[in-house]
């Protein structure tokens, strides 16, 4: 999935019950790596950007993704895009999605306290260690040891994209061009797969994703946002953590 992923459990069980959780959810985002990477010739992805396989015979897994992504384009009227790069990328629904559905297994398996982080997409259900929530740094757009904001969080999803990181990897699709505009966009809310969604849409129009962020409030998404020259703008909900 391109980046490094950390699971922290904080339920009362047995270590070895634990570590099967884990585990599970290892193997869980494996299995996605290996259907959804754009860098793995033989993934389910790039076999079907190549038309070696039809949509109706892809994996139930990859069919839902490709109607989520086709789902989004319409609602952000057509920000988010899985082909504002070039070939087919749905890796900014798939991450987000990915942790999503980790999460909601743990829960199934007996985790009801955990924490999943995947770059800058995070899952948090329950509360943290000593039963405290969970807080959540948003890293500085130019300062790599600074945090913007730190977020507090019991139930919920925290997904941040920006361009500081890994560079011109989201692309305004009205122009072809890398996204401009804001250098760093954190989307907070019930479901991990929208955040990240969302974030990703809303660097992609520049600073009138601003706007956009602000009427998805009303959904339960509240946001943040770093401009390219340095303004700094937060929904009014935003969990930030007291200091």
């Amino acid at each position: 999935m391109g980046t490094v992923v950390s699971i922290e459990l904080a339920d009362d069980l047995p270590a070895s019950s634990l570590a099967d959780l884990v585990a599970s959810t290892c193997a869980w985002l494996h299995e996605v790596d290996a259907r959804f990477s754009t860098y793995k010739d033989d993934s389910e992805v790039c076999r079907f950007r190549r038309g070696e396989i039809a949509f109706d015979d892809c994996s139930p897994d990859l069919r839902l993704v490709l109607n989520r992504c086709a789902e989004l384009w319409m609602d952000t009227d057509g920000y988010f895009d899985a082909y504002a790069g070039g070939p087919l990328d749905p890796s900014g629904y798939v991450k987000g999605w990915s942790v999503e559905v980790a999460s909601q297994r743990l829960a199934l398996a007996g985790s009801r306290r955990h924490y999943i982080g995947a770059g800058g997409d995070i899952r948090m259900r329950g509360s943290g260690p000593g039963g405290r929530p969970w807080r959540v740094g948003v890293r500085h757009p130019w300062e790599a040891d600074k945090f913007s904001w730190v977020l507090s969080l019991t139930d919920g999803a925290v997904a941040t994209s920006g361009t500081y990181e890994r560079g011109a990897h989201v692309f305004n699709p009205r122009t072809g061009t890398p996204a401009s505009g804001l250098r760093s966009v954190t989307v907070v809310g019930p479901d991990l797969a929208l955040a990240d969604a969302y974030a990703t849409a809303a660097l992609a129009m520049g600073e009138a994703g601003l706007t956009w962020l602000a009427k998805r409030v009303a959904d339960g998404y509240e946001s943040a946002a770093v401009t390219d020259d340095g303004r700094a703008f937060t929904s009014p909900g935003l969990p930030i953590a007291a200091s």
